[in-house]
């Protein structure tokens, strides 16, 4: 029995280590004990868990907000390790206390907490446990435990008794007319998803006028949450009860005299579009959108630009086309050449998105000319974002319509003084290549293709490289045969060491992508010659090179060819070729 006991003693002797590290002075050591609360939890018991752990944790709510918040998030998974969802109340308390610190990313998860331990309670002891601790928060000193209560009204209010709803109802109201923004602040945020579980009469009753009142709250910070409210509300009602109960506040929101307050409208403009309908579409947020696309904030325009697209293709589909070209084409073509660079970049990235739904003839009258203007932009995103987007245009009116005026800005992108601009081109090349087709790419771009690998910034000529290999996939090896690999293997007699390289990396990726012919007839000899090169840096490269394209070789060519090399630069004088050489043929010997 003795023996049997002092077995059940080391059992425990982790765990006792474990709580000693809960009150150990050390912060990191608290933490490490907190991770592993579930671990301490199982080893006592369900009992001994909820008579003696959880009080401990509660009476050590003072601590690092970094502690409290790995405590908050442990105990939100701590249902099942109190006995389950008759014992969940037991959670509540130390939750409560960690809902109202000053943290404010540990209230937020241990509101995330209590939400998830509330919906396992049952309906009865959620009116007895949670409804009062909802209650606590609501009328607590300090602002802290006010903004928490407002997370838990969605949770709490599908499951109680009518009195009880009555009373949330009234305690949500209480919180929107809270004379702290930052608890008014809250309540805005949670508005919409409190919407969503309150019946009709009491949200056209009780949070209309919730609603309306946050959306003229004085400060801004509040009227902005209250946008994304409204969408959860429009999406609630009927037609006829969102044009007299919530249009009034939309459109105020959409003039408001805050630019952040108009930004939130222009960031939800679909959403709200979507909630509302398309009559309401036509006649309301058609002007609203009008009205933001000519925002004295260049944020708002910037915003606004990027929901054209989007925007037009939810609208009516009987009055689309007229819409776009009598309400919103106008002032679209005014933000082609607006005075900020984020805006024009901005409609760059969605204009082209408008193609598809006007159709052909008009793409042609009337995008196309905006299009020219924006690929002669001074702004090199604004370029790149109308060339990235070239396929919905080619789609519609085919590329020879672009062709001409598209090539100059193709250039100067190709040769723009910033090198990201010229890597982005680059990674578009192989589409753009397939959309004008191999004549044309080989009459205009291929030369650009080919200045690329021998570009001074390293990025570039890797990503040259590489964008070789895409336009062989898309063109075809003889095509390669043909067109590049010359023009590759004359860079292996290039003076400059660095132009020797990138032929030894061309061929690299080439070797993939055009088959064992050409690889042992044209690639393979440009390698072997490159095998003697006067820089060491080059010599291990063709190592490295020669077992990377041994796998698209005969067996007979490397035993001929390959091997021989390799034996002759393990014997190479300098140690980085020995090195490549010898792991180039302990590489094929294994492959």
């Amino acid at each position: 029995m003795a023996a049997s006991d002092k077995s059940v003693d080391d059992s425990l002797y982790p765990i006792a280590v474990l709580i000693d590290e809960l009150k150990n002075e050390d912060v990191q050591l608290r933490l490490n004990s907190i991770k592993k609360l579930s671990t301490i939890a199982l080893a006592l018991g369900e009992e001994r868990t909820r008579s003696e752990l959880i009080p401990f944790l509660t009476e050590t709510i003072y601590d690092e907000d970094e502690v409290l918040l790995a405590l908050a998030d442990q105990l939100g998974n701590f249902t099942s390790l109190v006995g389950g969802p008759e014992y969940a109340m037991y959670l509540i308390p130390p939750l409560e206390s960690l809902a109202t610190v000053e943290e404010t990313v540990v209230r937020d998860k241990a509101v995330e907490s209590l939400r998830t331990v509330a919906a396992e309670h049952s309906a009865q002891d959620l009116e007895i446990h949670v409804v009062p601790t909802l209650q606590r928060l609501v009328s607590g000193d300090w602002f802290t435990s006010r903004t928490s209560a407002c997370g838990l009204f969605s949770v709490c209010y599908p499951r109680v008794t009518q009195p009880v709803k009555a009373e949330l109802r009234a305690n949500f109201r209480k919180l929107c007319q809270d004379e702290t923004p930052m608890v008014r602040r809250a309540a805005a945020n949670k508005l919409g998803e409190f919407a969503k579980v309150v019946e009709t009469e009491y949200l056209k009753s009780d949070l209309i006028p919730n609603f309306v009142q946050l959306a003229q709250d004085d400060q801004d910070s509040v009227r902005l949450l209250a946008v994304e409210a409204c969408v959860s509300i429009a999406q609630l009602l009927p037609q006829d009860d969102v044009e007299h109960l919530v249009l009034p506040t939309l459109r105020q929101c959409a003039s408001d005299s805050s630019w952040r307050v108009r930004y939130m409208v222009a960031e939800k403009f679909v959403d709200l579009q979507k909630a509302v309908g398309p009559e309401i579409t036509r006649v309301d947020l058609v002007p609203a959108f009008q009205y933001l696309l000519k925002d004295a904030e260049a944020e708002v325009r910037a915003a606004v630009a990027t929901k054209v697209k989007d925007f037009c293709s939810n609208l009516d589909k009987a009055n689309q086309v007229q819409i776009i070209m009598t309400s919103i084409l106008p002032y679209v073509r005014d933000l082609v050449s607006d005075p900020n660079p984020h805006v024009k970049s901005a409609l760059a990235s969605v204009i082209m998105g408008l193609s598809p739904m006007l159709g052909a003839y008009q793409t042609v009258e009337q995008l196309l000319p905006l299009f020219l203007i924006q690929l002669k932009d001074e702004c090199p995103e604004v370029r790149l974002n109308i060339i990235s987007n070239l396929d919905c245009v080619n789609d519609v009116i085919g590329i020879q319509q672009l062709s001409q005026s598209l090539l100059p800005a193709i250039v100067e992108l190709a040769e723009d003084s910033k090198w990201r601009v010229r890597l982005a081109i680059i990674e578009y090349m192989p589409a753009l290549a397939g959309q004008l087709g191999q004549e044309f790419f080989d009459q205009k771009l291929r030369g650009l293709c080919m200045g690329w690998l021998n570009d001074h910034v390293y990025a570039i000529r890797e990503a040259a490289t590489l964008n070789m290999k895409k336009l062989v996939e898309q063109f075809g090896a003889p095509w390669a045969e043909q067109a590049i690999i010359p023009m590759i293997l004359v860079m292996s007699r290039n003076k400059n060491y660095l132009h020797r390289m990138t032929c030894l990396f061309c061929l690299n990726v080439l070797a993939e992508v055009c088959g064992t012919d050409i690889t042992t007839k044209l690639l393979l000899p440009t390698v072997l010659l490159l095998a003697a090169d006067p820089v060491a840096n080059v010599r291990f490269n063709v190592a490295k090179t020669l077992q990377k394209i041994s796998p698209f070789l005969e067996a007979s060519v490397i035993d001929a060819q390959v091997k021989p090399t390799l034996d002759k630069l393990n014997a190479d004088n300098d140690v980085d070729v020995k090195h490549f050489a010898a792991q180039a043929i302990a590489g094929i010997a294994a492959a």
